[in-house]
């Protein structure tokens, strides 16, 4: 049987045909909610995290910026004071400007480097074989694994005739008596600088490696055919661009890690350190969020942390765009 044969079934003139609508007729409204009918199944399945999600994060996100602007200590109503945290923290809070000058250092020294060591690291370790690539991928992530590893810090540089530190220079005659590393004030920053990358080979690092596996063989052998030369061009118009998602992922983490390090000051330098060397925003937010309870100004103290954050990622992405260029 041909297919002329086939026949169409007769169609009713009485009867209107529907026909189909063109994506071009419709309005973007209609198309999402189009898709969104199509689609169901899948947002029922996101349905459980996006409930924590909001729970969790928007919801507190968006009360902290109205308890911003407040004077809240969780037993009164808070009292509107629009304006008057922010006027307070930067033009009345001598500390929370040392607090802010301490953050931007720690996190333009230890950011960008542990960033760009982080890759330089994973660069080098992706070269190597796998069973030997593993054991080196071990030892730089075994820091990161291992919970307060940072607290041998203290026994190599503890302030007394045991400290490893001080008892090889007291042997070799370079001092005359122990210093005291985390309390004395000319030391402490450097120290938690250093600290601070030592510990960044973490989460980022491993995603690096994952990238650069993730890398198609078959551009650099196109690249060589273009005229990429030697491998620095490999890595600028074949690896970085080939893997700028994973890039970015590492940038926030790289981020949150180098605003986010007065945990690791605290168990170092103790709450707070000498003279407030090494006082940070989360010391300050910290402070007035569970000594003082005055949550309206922490929350104000918080938001500047997150708007900074924000600002950092912005700044990054912008940068990434570049690459490959």
């Amino acid at each position: 049987m041909t297919n002329n044969a086939v026949k169409e079934a007769p169609r009713n003139p009485k009867v209107p045909q529907k026909q189909p609508k063109l994506r071009r007729d419709m309005t973007k409204g209609e198309y999402i909610l189009a898709e969104m009918k199509r689609t169901w199944v899948g947002y029922v399945m996101v349905l459980p995290f996006l409930i924590m999600f909001i729970m969790f994060t928007v919801i507190p996100v968006i009360l902290s910026i109205l308890l911003s602007f407040t004077n809240f200590n969780m037993l009164q109503f808070p009292d509107f004071v629009f304006m008057d945290n922010y006027i307070r923290l930067f033009l009345d809070d001598d500390l929370f400007i040392k607090a802010f000058q301490n953050t931007m250092i720690f996190a333009v020294a230890t950011g960008p480097a542990s960033y760009i060591l982080s890759f330089l690291v994973a660069w080098f370790i992706n070269e190597l074989s796998p069973k030997v690539r593993a054991l080196v991928t071990f030892i730089f992530y075994a820091p990161s694994i291992s919970g307060n590893a940072y607290l041998v810090w203290q026994l190599f540089f503890q302030g007394d005739i045991y400290g490893y530190v001080n008892g090889w220079m007291l042997k070799m005659g370079i001092i005359t008596k122990p210093i005291l590393f985390f309390q004395d004030t000319a030391y402490i920053m450097p120290l938690c600088i250093v600290v601070a990358l030592w510990t960044s080979l973490g989460t980022s690092f491993l995603a690096f490696i994952a990238g650069l596996q993730g890398v198609d063989r078959s551009l650099y052998e196109a690249g060589a055919i273009d005229g990429v030369k030697n491998r620095w061009q490999e890595l600028w118009y074949i690896t970085l661009p080939s893997m700028r998602n994973i890039l970015l992922f590492g940038a926030v983490l790289a981020i949150t890690g180098s605003f986010g390090f007065g945990g690791v000051v605290t168990a170092l330098c103790g709450y707070p350190s000498t003279d407030y060397v090494a006082w940070t925003l989360q010391h300050h937010l910290q402070e007035y969020m569970t000594t003082r309870f005055e949550f309206g100004y922490a929350s104000a103290i918080s938001l500047v942390l997150f708007f900074l954050m924000i600002g950092a990622n912005v700044l990054v992405q912008k940068l990434l765009s570049k690459v490959g260029q």
